[in-house]
């Protein structure tokens, strides 16, 4: 016979860990607008400058509105639905349709008038080149 150990709050700690996944849902659907498009993003340091892509399949470039500020991106837009021939219906439709807007933080500041964007694919990449102040300069020290 085995001796197994009993923790009278595992039950507990589980549920509290089921609710807050339960809350994440939730409130991961109150977004702005209603809607449920959240797209991803990827920020990567180049050194001289930061690298944000962010993936928007199947959005026209007209539908995309960009906005930069020193230390955040604002990229807002709206998922169109195509309207089909009437005579044929739907069996199953997931995708999300509707208008969507994510707040990116960004960890330095940039510069935000010589912010460059481009658009292939499905894949929104901005270039967000750093003020001189961020960027980590080296210098020799010369020991006397």
């Amino acid at each position: 016979m085995s001796l197994v150990r009993f923790y009278p709050l595992s039950d507990i700690n589980s549920l509290h860990r089921q609710m807050n996944r339960l809350f994440d849902e939730i409130t991961s659907w109150d977004t702005p607008n209603n809607s449920l498009v959240k797209p991803a993003i990827e920020l990567f340091d180049n050194y001289n400058s930061l690298t944000l892509k962010v993936l928007l399949p199947g959005i026209n470039k007209k539908d995309i509105d960009i906005s930069v500020t020193h230390d955040m991106v604002k990229i807002s837009g709206e998922y169109r639905h195509q309207e089909e021939n009437k005579d044929n219906g739907y069996y199953i439709s997931e995708f999300n349709y509707g208008k969507f807007e994510r707040t990116i933080n960004l960890p330095v500041a940039i510069q935000n008038e010589k912010v460059t964007a481009d658009y292939f694919d499905g894949i929104l990449t901005l270039n967000l080149p750093k003020v001189e102040e961020v960027k980590n300069k080296v210098f020799k020290v010369n020991l006397a």
